[in-house]
Order: C-alpha cells, then structure tokens, then sequence
C-alpha cells in the first residue's frame, strides 16, 4: 500500500490545499492555467507545501508532455536528453503522445495534447538549487527559444542558489507553510476520503499536537496521522488525541540548515528578541 501522502496527493487544483496567493480565484498561476499560457517558473518554499503535486497537476491540466528530473540523480545528460525529445515532439504532428519515453528519471504525462495553442513539453527539476553551473547553464538554451517550459522546485532562496542567466528567464513564485485552516482541512480529507482510514473507527478528538507537529508540512502531518493509525491499527477503535501524538512521536526535531536560509532566520528571530527586551 502507497503511504497516506501518496494516496491522498491531489490531482486537480480544485483538490490542491493551500497556496491561495498563487492558485486561488484569480491568482497569477492559475489564471496562465487556465488561460494555457505558462511560463518558466521556480516554486521555492519549505518542504511539504506542495511544490511538486502542483507541477504535476499544471502538466496534467494542460495536457503536455511533463519530463520529471531531480537533480540529485542527474547531470548534464540527462538535461540533453529530454532537451532533444522536446524538440523532437515540437516537430512531430498533433496526436496521442501517451508512449512512456527511455531515459532515466523522465517520463511523459500519458495524455493527449491540447489540438490547439501552447504545447511546449514542461521539464520539472525538483531541488534544482543541487544542479551546478554547469548543469543549469545546460538549461539556458532551450528555456530561452521556448523548447521547454521550466519548473523549477527548491527549498533553498533562488537568488543564491540558482544562476542569474537562469533567474532572468523565469519567475519565482513563493510557497508558503500550510496554515492552521488548510492542514485542519487535510485531516478531514484522509478520515473521509482514503479507504483504508475510512474503514478504521476513528476518532479524532484533538488535534493541538498533530498540528504543532506538522510544522505546516503537509507531508508530515499525513506521515503522523497515518504513524498513530497503525501504531494503533489492533483496535476496535482509534482516538486520537494531543497526549497519544505525543506519545507515539516522543519528541519533534526542529529543521534546521546552517548552510542554508535556516541560519539566517534564526539569527534574525534571536536579534529581534533581544532587540524587543529588557536590557535589565
């Protein structure tokens, strides 16, 4: 069985959770949706959000070939090789392109094109602030003569992190922590939309812990809820409350990068605090 994250990963945005400013009523990325006119982008923000499903659910709505790299496997290469299969596909006829293409790490999305307007193949990079000069300047080319359309995903700040050739031909849209409301709301949708927890006696009578916990990861608060389930998965009946999340987690390591935008944060928060106190 998928874990519960999986299983519950949206496929439209109508599913998607989270992220107004960028996919609510009249946001900037769903009207290109909509409109069928994406442009290269990068999705920062921390894990959990929501980078990746929202990748794939732009490729599945618009009905593109979507190649899928994660830069902590490829190189140089394997950018050529999708790279050469995108323009490939942009000199071939309109037609059904669900034919799963060789390659490692790429995949097409297994649908019909739209017969009509933009259809360039969309190339996701997920932590692509991994990907060296060399290899993002690999990229360049065709992002810039509209061969394929890039979406980039990482958790580290564009503007250190990727060059600035590549900065100037995409846009960085921001994705923030899930809010109280949204992860609230994905709990109602594992315990009344996945099978299997549907099929458990469940109750859940606090929810406090599980969200402190999450962190505003959605990922995370999925991976917990379904942890508590099966630590529990011998009873007649499951309750879930702040003292069992905190008991089955035992304690709730807190992210933390000193190389990354994490050190600055914190050192940012200790001076204001110190800033804002009684010196005596």
């Amino acid at each position: 069985m998928l874990p519960l994250a999986e299983r519950l990963r949206p496929r439209t945005l109508n599913e998607y959770i989270g992220q107004k400013h960028l996919v609510g009523e009249g946001a900037i990325l769903r009207q290109m949706i909509e409109r069928g006119t994406l442009s290269s982008f990068i999705l920062w923000g921390p894990p959990g959000v929501g980078k990746t499903t929202l990748a794939r659910i732009i490729a599945h709505q618009l009905e593109r070939p979507f190649y899928t790299l994660s830069a902590v496997t490829s190189g140089v290469k394997e950018v050529r090789e999708v790279i050469d299969k995108a323009k490939r596909f942009a000199t071939m006829n309109s037609g059904l392109f669900g034919n799963h293409e060789s390659g490692v790490g790429t995949h097409t999305s297994g649908i019909a094109t739209r017969e009509s307007g933009d259809r360039r193949a969309i190339l996701f990079i997920d932590e692509i602030h991994r990907f060296s000069k060399s290899q993002q300047d690999s990229l360049l080319g065709a992002v810039e003569d509209g061969t394929i359309t890039l979406i980039g995903a990482t958790t580290e700040n564009p503007s250190f992190e990727v060059i600035t050739p590549l900065l100037s031909r995409c846009q960085v849209y921001v994705l923030k922590h899930l809010e109280k409301e949204d992860l609230l709301e994905l709990l109602q949708r594992a315990l009344t939309k996945d099978e299997h927890i549907r099929s458990l006696q469940m109750e859940l009578r606090e929810t406090e812990s599980i969200l402190r916990y999450s962190g505003g990861d959605a990922r995370k608060l999925l991976n917990i809820l379904e942890l508590v389930v099966e630590a529990d998965g011998s009873s007649d009946k499951i309750t879930i409350t702040d003292e069992k999340v905190v008991e089955r987690l035992q304690q709730n390591p807190l992210a933390y990068d000193k190389d990354g935008e994490m050190h600055y944060d914190i050192i940012s928060a200790f001076i204001k605090s110190i800033r804002g106190s009684d010196p005596d």
